[in-house]
């Protein structure tokens, strides 16, 4: 391998190891505690939240993509998962107000727990991980938030992991519930 693809695993592994267990296992819980889960993020974190959506559905929950036109709405008992790595996106500012408005829990993964909508949530996650708000001053290798959108998309398959291993799910249950219409 290359230094350069040295360093870029490096970077995500890093990212991925910055989540304890117990918060993973704390994302689970308010998962598995919900009547039924919505989800967003923009650009390619939203591509990762469609895949988190998508596993969970074959997990058996309740789960929808904001946006889409059979997202449901949210209030009491249910949960809004939100995800912005560089934080201050006004979509998903207005989406956590909206939860707050509603009564549905919020949990928001970030790589900057300082700024909004952060105070807003009921369970912040920092992924620890350049993006696009400290791009300028790190010598990370992979540009922009992308050791953020990579080490996220491995985090949601641990935590789907973990929610099928607590729902007794088999990988046969899981694939019961994929399409067939592919």
């Amino acid at each position: 391998m290359t230094d350069e693809t040295d360093r870029a695993l490096q970077e995500i592994a890093g990212a991925i190891r910055s989540v304890p267990d117990d918060e993973i296992d704390a994302i689970v819980d308010e998962l598995l505690d919900a009547r039924r889960i919505a989800c967003y993020a923009g650009g390619r974190e939203g591509l990762v939240m469609r895949g988190l959506v998508m596993r969970l559905f074959h997990a058996g929950l309740d789960v929808h993509y904001v946006g889409d036109m059979t997202c449901p709405a949210v209030g009491r008992g249910d949960l809004l998962v939100l995800s912005c790595g560089p934080g201050r996106i006004s979509m998903v500012e207005a989406l956590a107000g909206v939860a707050e408005r509603d009564g549905a829990r919020l949990l928001y993964l970030t790589a900057q727990p300082q700024n909004p909508p952060a105070e807003r949530a009921d369970r912040t996650v920092r992924i620890a991980a350049q993006t696009m708000a400290d791009d300028r001053e790190s010598p990370a290798v992979l540009p922009m938030g992308s050791a953020y959108e990579i080490a996220l998309f491995v985090l949601v398959d641990l935590i789907t992991n973990r929610v099928r291993h607590r729902r007794s799910e088999s990988v046969e249950h899981l694939r019961s519930r994929h399409t067939n219409l592919e």
